[in-house]
């Protein structure tokens, strides 16, 4: 078994053990994911673990030794255990190895959690410090879904955030590291109007959002719907040309330019004490049009 299918009602949802990746969700016969492309964008939402974005020099530092950990992590390549599974419901489940401490020298235990009701999908992931000293990491759900998921153009759709946000996005570095320079966005209250050209350079990312929710919404009135608990950020991230607006929730992010600090050190970072367990929940839910 490399795949766990749910249902609940008219919603269907399918899981890979490889990287506890959700693979397909739809709600009365919307699919609202989108197709992986391997020409484009070979994943559908990876689960991001011990780290959000890229690295300087694709390594960390840790006491003074350095090791080799680029984008995201690697817990979208490693292969969960299904803990518990119910039509509707399951636990994939990852600990540290020797394989992960070689890459990240802390012992962890990672849970994704997902939930399907008829016209929702929660997911939640649960971090565990299993070793005896603190422990720093970060975690992230990178979804990408369909753009467009209710027909239309790409141009009929915008995001709606629950309240206003900072206009100016932090730039990012050809090699994905955050430049101290800032670009406004074209923000209209609290609304984003979305065309694929907002993402040619790189992904808006909204540091430290005041929204703990959104919309994706198009101009009909079907929306998803994205509800988050301890994440601190949202980023938004496309291809022009493709059919897919990630929308990502990140407890940490991608190295500052000049960031060539400890683990420890670096911006954004969370810290669990030995045997401490955290928690982080997205909500994604479907409103069909009005």
């Amino acid at each position: 078994m490399d795949q766990i299918e749910l249902s609940r009602g008219a919603a269907r949802a399918s899981l890979a053990l490889r990287g506890a990746e959700l693979l397909q969700w739809s709600v009365g016969g919307t699919s609202l994911l989108w197709e992986k492309d391997p020409s484009c964008w070979n994943e559908t939402a990876p689960i991001l673990f011990p780290l959000v974005g890229w690295t300087r020099g694709g390594q960390i530092r840790v006491d003074g030794k350095a090791y080799p950990l680029g984008l995201h992590g690697f817990a979208r390549s490693m292969i969960f255990s299904p803990q518990t599974v119910t039509p509707d419901r399951v636990r994939l489940t990852l600990a540290s190895s020797a394989q992960t401490l070689a890459f990240y020298p802390f012992p962890f235990w990672l849970c994704a959690g997902y939930s399907l009701s008829e016209d929702a999908l929660t997911t939640t992931l649960t971090v565990k410090n299993r070793g005896a000293g603190p422990m720093p990491y970060a975690c992230g759900l990178h979804p990408g879904f369909s753009w467009p998921f209710a027909g239309g153009d790409p141009g009929d759709y915008a995001v709606i955030f629950a309240t206003e946000e900072d206009r100016a996005m932090p730039k990012i570095s050809k090699r994905g590291l955050f430049e101290n320079e800032r670009r406004a966005v074209p923000l209209e209250g609290r609304t984003l109007p979305l065309k694929p050209e907002l993402f040619a350079a790189e992904a808006l990312c909204f540091l430290n959002a005041r929204s703990k929710s959104l919309r994706f919404a198009h101009n009909s009135g079907s929306a998803i719907v994205v509800e988050t608990s301890n994440f601190a950020h949202f980023a938004l991230w496309s291809k022009p040309g493709a059919k897919f607006l990630a929308i990502e929730c990140w407890t940490g992010h991608g190295d500052p330019v000049d960031f060539c600090g400890d683990l420890f050190e670096k911006p954004s970072m969370r810290v669990l004490a030995p045997g401490a367990v955290a928690h982080h929940v997205a909500r994604y839910s479907f409103v069909p049009a009005f």
